[in-house]
């Protein structure tokens, strides 16, 4: 069967059994009964917990328990059989796969979404604009004058592992960048060194605590240039939805939600729940790229 007929199967399945909302005991177990710990990368955070708190309003049987983590951690957990649900902005390794399979599980991994690493500056400082060879020089250790320190929420965080890759170093240089211990201290340290530039996951941006949302009108989001040759080259620009639609914007990533339950519990019902039409939904709400784009439906009525 394919992933999209899998999935349509799955959807409907999530419409016909909501009316069989009974109290379960603690031993039921269902694609939408059960219960579940879900670790989720901390750079999308927002937007995860916004899909477990409808899902659970919505399928009242099922009870998930968001763990924010950063990425090393996420693995290490789910490694260790300490979590059977991760959403991440990566897929599984070839060798993570096979340690899985090694113990007959088969990982079922769902993309549902496109992200974008936002960098930020603060509103005091006039520059809008950064080149992507800018950051990269940056991350090799090399001085840039318009770019003199970049500030990450974490070591371990996804960011910095898809900024090393980029700039295909295996550790971070000495000096002109920095790793914090959260996302809200990226967004209040630019606001307090204007020379620095933040790096974090746009939906920190687009949804923001309450806590962090006075900071939110006291930073810019840059537009980037990639990198000559690729797509984006030819001109400035911000990480919007139309712009990681036509993949112009050079900083973005694919989201997982992986699934090594080993069987068909509550951790499938939100997988699907995820790629169906109401998690797509709230995808295109939170400023992120859905996998799918929901159909709008016009009704036209005659005169």
């Amino acid at each position: 069967m394919t992933r999209n007929r899998c999935f349509s199967f799955v959807c409907l399945l999530l419409g016909t059994l909501a009316a069989c909302n009974t109290t379960p005991s603690e031993e039921q177990q269902g694609i939408l009964t059960g219960k579940a710990k879900v670790l989720v990368d901390e750079t999308i955070e927002p937007i995860i917990e916004d899909q477990v708190d409808v899902f659970q309003s919505s399928y009242t049987n099922a009870e998930l328990t968001l763990v924010p983590l950063a990425e090393n951690e996420v693995i290490h957990a789910l490694l260790k059989d300490s979590a059977e649900i991760a959403v991440m902005a990566r897929a599984l390794t070839d060798e993570e796969m096979a340690f899985f399979k090694k113990k007959t599980i088969y990982p079922k991994t769902v993309r549902f979404a496109t992200d974008a690493i936002a960098l930020i500056r603060s509103r005091s400082d006039a520059d809008s604009v950064i080149t992507a060879d800018e950051v990269i020089q940056v991350m090799q250790g090399k001085e840039v004058p318009a770019l003199p320190s970049l500030v990450f929420d974490n070591a371990n965080s996804s960011t910095v592992a898809y900024f090393k890759k980029l700039a295909k170093i295996e550790e971070l240089p000495s000096k002109g960048v920095y790793a914090l211990k959260s996302n809200a201290d990226v967004l209040k340290y630019v606001t307090e060194h204007p020379q620095s530039v933040g790096v974090l996951g746009i939906n920190w941006i687009a949804q923001p605590t309450p806590e962090l949302a006075p900071y939110i009108p006291k930073i810019r989001v840059l537009a980037v240039k990639n990198q000559e040759g690729k797509p984006g080259s030819d001109g400035y620009y911000k990480p919007s939805q139309s712009n990681l639609a036509l993949n112009l914007y050079p900083f973005t990533r694919s989201l997982y939600c992986i699934n090594v339950q080993g069987k068909k519990a509550v951790g499938f019902g939100f997988s699907a729940f995820l790629y169906g039409e109401r998690g797509q939904r709230l995808i295109l709400k939170s400023g992120l790229l859905p996998d799918s784009i929901p159909p709008r439906e016009i009704i036209i009525r005659e005169q």
